[in-house]
């Protein structure tokens, strides 16, 4: 059986899937920034009719056509749409591949008579990509080369065996070379593919390289050039459908049980966990209902996790029963192996996730908050906020210098100050009278952030053990014009 290639080139795919929600009369691109200046990354045919190309810079562009309506390029966003693509095409293949970040390449050796022919498959497959609003140029032949080329130039099929004729009259540029082959080429005179073709391939690698050669043999089918498919990503979702309609909570989670034992079982053979887990409930009546839970740490533990979906599968409506239930990780990471107790005793950190789980459930992850250390002189910088579902644990460096109060709030000025350190001063309304005092401890402005409270600048920081029983921080500022520093509390020892 001959070897037959399919290539489906997309020429403007970023555009097209960005107009497709969002539609735009008129000349339309789209722009990337390359260095210091934005370039257009992909245009539609209204900004290519008035002269507009991938590459231009954005100022050049606005000059010619003052109506351009432009919006920032997501690659991420593209890569994504020829991935589905891809997966879409396998209704035409069985092996699937991209052909650089705007094309697929498919083996349909064997399939085009189950669409009556390679004809009627190139159309069909060409009509539903155009209804769906997209630019498409497809072509057929016996080897990857040359269906690349011919896809990328006006599209068609090549007969089995007739490569030569099928791809002589392209330009050499459809063979994937580089600028300068391409240039030293055409200053020979050599400016189609069937000008190379009869050229002795000694003379041409010595003075073009082997990989000239290389690409014209592959196009011609003188060596093999294979379509390698990446191997699809493993979906983490598992569904039941049931004979008869069910409508109590505790069937609802029976089934439910069964399910996360399936969905565990896939998260564990590739050592992943699930970091939120959705539970989608069909009912008969065609509604549908849905509870998704999260995780404040990946696992792949169907018992613990099951308890999180009780309170949202209590509020579920039934309505005239549910017939069919269906359960996604929609958000995965890698998980690392673990010691395995041998008393199987629920570990500390186990015991902390299933805790941070059910608050963040309930009041939202970014609620759930824990301190870390941060490198600071500064009181108020020695440490940072961060929620605990997307963090981990660090430990508090051990404490070389001056001890630290346990309690730190906002500068509070105290009145009446007299002496330095004050041996007696007024603070929340309290009268304080100073036992004894350890400092100054001075501390300077970190001058790389512009602190509206640190603008004063230099503080010098006193431990004050008062006779009325609080243990105080005390700091004052530089004198003031009438002579005398001003002081103020920003924390409390134990």
């Amino acid at each position: 059986m001959a070897r037959r290639l399919l290539s489906i080139w997309f020429p403007r795919l970023a555009s097209d899937t960005s107009l497709r929600n969002r539609p735009v009369e008129g000349a339309f691109a789209l722009t990337l920034r390359s260095g210091n200046s934005d370039h257009l990354h992909c245009v539609n045919p209204a900004a290519m009719a008035q002269g507009l190309s991938r590459g231009m810079a954005l100022a050049d562009a606005r000059a010619i056509c003052q109506d351009l309506a432009t919006r920032p390029a997501d690659l991420a966003r593209e890569a994504a749409a020829l991935t589905a693509l891809c997966r879409w095409t396998g209704r035409y293949a069985p092996m699937v591949a991209r052909d650089s970040a705007d094309g697929l390449m498919a083996d349909i050796s064997g399939v085009p008579h189950l669409f009556g022919g390679e004809a009627a498959l190139r159309e069909d497959l060409q009509s539903r990509l155009e209804r769906a609003g997209l630019t498409v140029s497809s072509a057929i032949a016996g080897t990857r080369g040359a269906a690349h080329a011919l896809a990328r130039h006006g599209g068609g099929i090549v007969p089995d065996g007739r490569l030569a004729e099928g791809i002589g009259h392209l330009p050499i540029s459809a063979l994937r070379l580089d600028h300068d082959t391409v240039s030293g080429l055409a200053r020979m005179g050599l400016s189609r593919i069937a000008d190379l073709i009869p050229l002795p391939r000694a003379p041409l690698a010595r003075r073009f390289g082997q990989s000239l050669v290389m690409r014209l043999d592959r196009a011609l089918g003188q060596y093999a050039e294979p379509v390698a498919a990446a191997a699809n990503a493993p979906h983490f979702g598992v569904r039941m459908t049931l004979p008869e309609p069910i409508g109590l909570q505790s069937d609802v989670m029976a089934a439910l049980e069964r399910l996360l034992a399936r969905l565990c079982d896939k998260l564990a053979q590739h050592q992943m966990g699930a970091r939120r887990v959705r539970l989608e409930l069909h009912r008969v009546d065609q509604g549908a209902a849905q509870v998704e839970i999260g995780l404040a740490r990946p696992m792949n533990d169907a018992a613990r996790i099951v308890a999180l979906f009780v309170k949202g599968v209590d509020k579920i409506e039934a309505g005239f029963g549910i017939d069919a239930l269906r359960l996604t990780a929609p958000v995965i990471e890698p998980l690392a192996p673990e010691q395995i107790s041998a008393h199987h005793r629920v570990q500390p950190e186990h015991a902390l996730a299933d805790l941070l789980s059910s608050l963040g459930n309930r009041i939202g992850f970014d609620r759930v908050l824990r301190l870390l250390p941060a490198e600071s002189l500064i009181p108020e910088r020695s440490h940072k906020i961060a929620p605990a579902a997307y963090s981990a644990a660090e430990p508090m460096p051990a404490q070389t210098g001056p001890q630290r109060p346990i309690t730190l709030f906002s500068p509070e000025a105290v009145t009446g100050p007299s002496g330095n350190p004050p041996a007696r001063f007024r603070w929340r309304r309290m009268h304080f009278t100073t036992l004894r005092a350890t400092g100054p401890e001075r501390i300077t402005p970190e001058w790389w952030f512009d602190d509206p409270a640190w603008r004063d600048g230099l503080r010098d920081y006193w431990r004050v053990e008062t006779e009325q029983g609080p243990r105080l921080w005390l700091f004052s500022t530089p004198q003031t014009a009438q002579g005398s520093p001003n002081w103020y509390v920003q924390g409390e020892f134990a």
